[in-house]
């Protein structure tokens, strides 16, 4: 399994991981472009306030990244899967990053094996 060194990684993505660690979400919404998209299976948020909304909850949880298992970007796209922690478990989780203009335009994002 490859080892990655997350800040030689795509800066939004470097960006969001330290966001989240800080649980900071004034952080994690200047990653987002004004009209984001977030898809998930649990639903669609669309609108930066929406957004906000579902990253607000998504902190309280308080998410940190335990292992980076794939990673592969293009200019635009991340994709990538990894081992985070929510309240203290490991859980899988996956996702997709699209980004324009330096932020992320749509996204995906999943837990489970």
């Amino acid at each position: 399994m490859a080892k990655y060194d997350i800040s030689t990684l795509h800066p939004v993505f470097v960006r969001q991981m330290e966001a989240l660690a800080a649980l900071d979400i004034e952080a994690v919404m200047k990653n987002y472009t004004e009209d984001a998209v977030l898809l998930r299976f649990e639903g669609v948020s669309v609108g930066i306030e929406a957004v906000r909304e579902t990253f607000t909850g998504y902190l309280t949880v308080k998410p940190t990244l335990v292992e980076l298992q794939e990673y592969i970007e293009t200019e635009d796209t991340i994709f990538y899967r990894a081992i985070m922690n929510l309240n203290g478990e490991p859980e899988h989780a996956f996702g997709t990053l699209v980004v324009r203009d330096g932020r992320i335009w749509r996204q995906t994002a999943g837990f489970g094996g």
